[in-house]
């Protein structure tokens, strides 16, 4: 399974990518407000880095980034996820799942530009994502289990009508909270889950193992002594 980093904040992005070996990033007009840059300064500034070490090409390192959520109609959709895609070719177009989004993607796909079908909360949501040969799909999984819904048979059911029909679509898990969510959609057999950093360094921990670091150190202290 690969990892995915929520994050428009380039110092983050660089951290997880050196640090943590993540596999890409995902963005939304929230992760944007939060680096306190404009939206195309975030464009660019991602687009130079990724350039500058070397990692152009949407198979080495996917950056999706969400267009203008105020757009309505597939045409107006298109033309802005054609500028955003300019900017590098590592960069995927996230499109919410709404019928116009959908047929935008359709005819991004038929040119080459890569998207990521968000703001998906259905298996039948998920559907036509897989029909139209989108790179990715987003399930949202943190607001659904917020609201008391069951998110392994969610996922769980994407995932097998996807193997169902041979839809070649990468599902994203994504609004992930913690690291049951993460090994639990590992389980289930997902291709990539994406959540921020904070998440990803609470689920390296667990209190056992600092628990058992103090009696090694313990340990290795006397063991110098003697």
């Amino acid at each position: 399974m690969k990892y995915f980093l929520d994050s428009a904040k380039l110092d983050e992005i660089k951290y997880a990518y050196e640090n943590l070996g993540i596999d890409g990033v995902t963005t939304n007009p929230k992760h944007i407000k939060l680096s306190g840059k404009p939206f195309f300064q975030v464009v660019k500034e991602v687009a130079a880095w990724i350039k500058e070490v070397g990692m152009e090409g949407a198979d080495k390192f996917p950056v999706s980034f969400e267009i203008n959520p105020y757009l309505e109609k597939w045409e107006e959709i298109m033309e802005a996820a054609k500028e955003v895609a300019s900017y590098s070719s590592n960069y995927v177009i996230k499109i919410p799942c709404t019928e116009q989004g959908l047929i935008a993607a359709g005819k991004l796909e038929k040119v080459g530009i890569r998207t990521n079908i968000t703001l998906v909360f259905s298996p039948s949501q998920a559907i036509p994502a897989g029909k139209l040969g989108a790179k990715y799909v987003s399930p949202f999984i943190g607001w659904k289990e917020n609201s008391g819904d069951d998110g392994f048979n969610y996922i769980s059911h994407i995932i097998r009508i996807y193997r169902n029909y041979g839809m070649e679509t990468e599902i994203i898990v994504a609004a992930v909270r913690n690291g049951k969510q993460i090994a639990d959609f590992a389980l289930a057999g997902a291709d990539i889950v994406t959540c921020g950093l904070e998440v990803y360094k609470a689920s390296f921990q667990h209190p056992f193992t600092d628990h058992g670091l103090g009696i090694f150190r313990d340990a290795w202290n006397k063991t110098v002594k003697e």
